[in-house]
């Protein structure tokens, strides 16, 4: 579970579990002045006026993405998520520096650290920096042990 803490005090929760034999849930809840928001359910509770959901029930948004961009493709308009891109994905290396070490991760932390997953040569051949143990088992991050940055 992360919570991301925002400029403006906004407050995003995202939690995920991967165990075997267990409630496994990957979820996004945003809280803020004005109210909350569980985005995994596309549903907005105000803490004044009335609830909202989504009417899009059953819509696929990875099929939405690519009907998008086809869109555009078709209709020769400009299509550029790269930006939106970028920070999604850092904001989800953030999060999981924060989980495998246990400590709170600012933005420049993250962007600033020296940690690499990749090989040290681009080579088909290349070893990853983690391989499993003889066992086929790899190293599991230990909050308060492992470091990210």
């Amino acid at each position: 579970m992360v919570e991301y803490t925002y400029a403006d005090g906004t407050k995003l929760l995202s939690e995920c579990r991967h165990q075997q034999h267990t409630w496994q849930s990957v979820t996004e809840h945003a809280h803020g002045s004005l109210g909350n928001c569980d985005i995994s359910a596309a549903a907005i509770t105000p803490k004044k006026g009335e609830a909202w959901r989504s009417r899009l029930e059953g819509s696929d948004p990875y099929q939405v993405e690519h009907d998008v961009l086809f869109a555009a493709i078709r209709n020769d308009t400009a299509h550029n998520e790269a930006e939106y891109g970028a920070h999604s994905t850092m904001t989800a290396i953030l999060g999981r520096m924060a989980t495998y070490t246990g400590k709170i991760v600012t933005w420049d932390d993250a962007i600033n650290s020296k940690l690499s997953l990749w090989p040290a040569e681009l080579d088909w051949k290349a070893q990853p920096p983690t391989l499993p143990d003889a066992s086929g088992l790899y190293a599991i991050p230990t909050p308060g042990v492992t470091h990210a940055f």
